[in-house]
């Protein structure tokens, strides 16, 4: 059998990865709008682009009303901004909202309609050139040809595709991430995580995506803890970079599952996250997943020495369900309740959330095909 495998046509990562950009971010056009949110030009990091680009005599326009989670109210005002400043190409720089919504208002840029007009359809008109600078190490959208993106008027996160969406050129810079508070590093790490893991574990899982996905979860386990308890350890860092990036290439060819399935429906009624809503049913997910295939499951616990060689393939499962339950204890990952969100109106909203879970299509690559009565169940599972 033959596999498709895509990815950015440059990566550029490691130590001082942005100014050795310099070359290649030239080709990329005259004029650039930056997408991205407040906190990355309050702290900085979007004045690091702009000295790269005024060296190389790039003009650019700054949009910077992105949050986690970009809404298609935000892609209709980008795309204005781009259209009024005449740019000609993008650079999103921040967390993966911001990646997101670069690669969405490049698609808009050349396609016609509304961005919520592709829920469920391939984007194919070619965007403008992006470059994707992601300053967390989680979503992976640097690598990826999907982008999320939150329907005000229907109240889903529509999950959005196309080869053409890959950034033409990824930056992947750890120091960019020193910055990151605790939070937002627990959060994104654990993105990475279900990543790695549901792309491993993906009916659409292939020898090359798994090579990826292994490394990435081998690094996040071994360098996420350290990251979160010493945001300055640049080696963390640049390993849980590294982790995003493997993670994000392995998914974008085999495709996440039912973990991403169901977060996406909880962070758009009630406002939480995308990546701590991954965490919140990460381990109830994996202990659904694993009954339609222990052996991949145990593969990554004897990957992470989460177990012995000698044992069982449910135990070692099982145990990789405990050490995912350890860790997100060590990060401080809060339930739903300690989130703040009310079990009576959840309750309401989960018959709901069960059907935009099924529509999104990623619980279909679970190896154990979920019914929604199932999924129902899961979300009950969560205030146990």
């Amino acid at each position: 059998m033959a596999y498709k495998i895509t990815m950015p046509n440059n990566i550029i990562y490691g130590k001082d990865a942005l100014k050795e950009s310099r070359k290649i971010i030239k080709q990329m056009g005259k004029k650039a709008l930056i997408v991205s949110g407040k906190v990355m030009v309050k702290i900085g990091n979007v004045s690091k682009v702009t000295e790269l680009l005024e060296s190389n005599n790039i003009q650019y326009d700054i949009y910077d009303e992105i949050t986690a989670e970009p809404t298609d109210v935000m892609i209709d005002k980008g795309v204005q901004a781009y259209k009024d400043g005449k740019c000609d190409f993008l650079i999103g720089i921040g967390g993966g909202g911001s990646i997101d919504a670069a690669k969405a208002i490049g698609a808009m840029i050349t396609n016609s309609g509304n961005i919520n007009d592709y829920m469920g359809k391939v984007i194919k008109s070619s965007p403008p050139n992006i470059v994707a600078i992601p300053t967390t190490a989680g979503a992976g959208s640097e690598a990826t040809q999907f982008t999320i993106i939150s329907n005000t008027k229907d109240n889903i996160k529509m999950l959005l595709t196309g080869a053409d969406l890959i950034p033409k050129l990824a930056i992947i810079d750890p120091s960019l991430a020193i910055t990151a508070p605790q939070k937002l590093t627990a959060a994104t790490g654990i993105d990475a995580l279900t990543h790695s893991i549901e792309a491993y574990t993906s009916r659409r899982a292939n020898p090359l995506s798994d090579t990826f996905a292994i490394s990435a979860i081998k690094r996040i386990f071994n360098n996420l803890r350290k990251a979160y308890r010493s945001g300055d350890d640049i080696e963390a860092r640049n390993e849980m970079a590294l982790g995003a990036l493997e993670a994000g290439i392995a998914f974008n060819n085999s495709s996440v599952t039912i973990i991403h399935g169901m977060s996406r429906p909880i962070g758009a009624l009630f406002n939480v996250p995308h990546g701590l809503s991954n965490a919140m049913l990460f381990a109830k997910c994996l202990e659904f997943a694993i009954v339609g295939e222990k052996k991949r499951f145990a593969d990554i616990a004897k990957e992470i020495g989460a177990c012995s060689i000698e044992d069982s393939d449910k135990d070692a499962a099982d145990k990789l369900v405990k050490e995912v339950e350890s860790l997100c204890q060590d990060i401080n990952i809060p339930t739903l309740e300690e989130f703040g969100i009310n079990k009576d109106e959840f309750f309401e909203n989960i018959d709901k959330m069960a059907e935009d879970a099924l529509d999104s299509g990623s619980p279909s690559n679970t190896r154990r095909q979920p019914s929604k009565e199932d999924i129902i169940n899961i979300y009950k599972s969560l205030w146990d």
